[in-house]
């Protein structure tokens, strides 16, 4: 599995992330017609190297004319819905924004509908949070992983005054993360765009066995002497190589064993159709997969038993969702060993049409794959084919491919 792992070893914002994905292979013609496939005109990209504690890194600055000074959650939502970015970019996008304005609406006092984004809603950081994600999206990252991030000392003037660091929306957001203060004299490291990234994109800490393919390093707007203010992204595969029959290196990630959170709750007194949607909400913020099993409770009453698998660290979130969204009065919560085959994601072409398909690794060494329903469904309905010929043509197309 190709992951990115972020080694803020001296803070992370939006920019410096940026600037590590241009070294790691994102095209600097994409970035710079970024403005315009979200549709803020008269906006400028400037990619350029600068030096960082003698480290060769990329810089990226937007020229930016005047604009409005912030803006409503809503309004973001809205400029990032209408851009031509992949609906997956835009979801984790819209996530990040929703998770900086809950936070700034719990620390101010009021509904996140009115809380008004000064910094995080100017231009500069919202092509860096569509920018980051979509970047990562297009170097083939499927999983993004950080290390401790240095938060640095001192205080920040923001738009509410002067503040301490890590400043109180950043601090809460990074609730969870493995932080470390520092180092001294730095002033603000961490901005609350780079620790909305984060929260949204990490999945914890790096895992303890990864291959290296590449590193970038993305500059900060600051200089220090005698040390690198950037970050680094490290762009690796999750297993070593192994030799497959022929003695060539086969780079096909091994099965992980990882701990999760189970989240169990019965319902006998909600409508089935109104547990969809809080599925759905489930899934958007993080639940891994979610299952709704037909009971029968005391007294031979009907009832749904809702399944819900987790990383630790969204647990209590999607735990108060339950609480909140349904009308359960209880929710059990385990930790479970979960084994998962290995996968990746491979691409077919199909009557001219691309489709995506994954594919496992069984444990004798065998191989499945199954074309993506919603690439399925959409050759179908382009061609005018039942859906079962484009899944037949997509699979052995994929076995085709595997047999090359």
């Amino acid at each position: 599995m190709r992951v990115a792992i972020l080694d803020p070893f001296s803070g992370i914002a939006g920019d410096m992330a940026l600037g590590a994905l241009v070294q790691l292979g994102l095209e600097r013609e994409w970035l710079t017609s970024l403005p315009n496939a979200l549709g803020l005109d008269g906006v400028r990209v400037d990619v350029r190297d600068v030096r960082r504690g003698e480290i060769v890194c990329a810089k990226v600055d937007f020229e930016i004319p005047p604009q409005p000074h912030g803006r409503h959650v809503h309004q973001i939502r809205k400029l990032v819905d209408a851009t031509s970015a992949p609906q997956t970019v835009k979801d984790l996008a819209n996530r990040v924004f929703v998770a900086i304005g809950t936070v700034e609406g719990e620390i101010h006092g009021v509904p996140i509908e009115k809380v008004h984004l000064h910094e995080v809603g100017a231009v500069d950081a919202i092509l860096d949070v569509v920018g980051t994600i979509w970047g990562l999206e297009r170097l083939g990252v499927e999983r993004v992983y950080c290390g401790p991030i240095s938060l640095g000392d001192g205080t920040v003037r923001a738009a509410h005054g002067v503040l301490p660091v890590p400043a109180p929306a950043t601090l809460k957001l990074l609730e969870g993360l493995a932080v470390t203060p520092g180092p001294e004299g730095s002033g603000e490291l961490v901005t609350p765009t780079g620790a909305g990234l984060v929260r949204v994109l990490s999945d914890g800490l790096p895992p303890g066995e990864y291959v290296p393919r590449a590193s970038g390093y993305g500059a900060g707007t600051k200089d220090f002497p005698g040390r690198a203010n950037a970050l680094r992204i490290i762009l690796a595969d999750t297993a070593e190589p192994r030799l497959s029959g022929n003695g060539t290196a086969d780079h096909a990630p091994r099965e992980s064993r990882e701990s999760l959170v189970e989240l169990v709750c019965d319902v006998d007194d909600m409508s089935p159709e109104y547990l969809a949607p809080i599925v759905e909400r489930a899934r958007d913020a993080g639940a891994l997969d979610v299952v709704l099993l037909s009971e029968t409770t005391k007294h031979g009453r009907p009832a749904v038993r809702v399944e819900l698998l987790c990383r630790p660290k969204v647990a209590s979130k999607l735990e108060e969702l339950l609480l909140v969204e349904t009308t359960t009065i209880g929710v059990r919560r385990r930790e479970v060993l979960r084994r998962a085959l290995a996968r990746d994601v491979i691409r077919v072409t199909v009557l001219g049409h691309e489709v995506s398909a994954k594919r496992v690794t069984l444990p004798d060494g065998r191989r499945r794959t199954k074309p993506e329903f919603a690439d399925v469904q959409h050759v179908a309905l382009a061609t005018g084919r039942p859906l079962q010929d484009i899944f037949r043509l997509a699979a052995a197309e994929a076995e085709r491919l595997a047999d090359a």
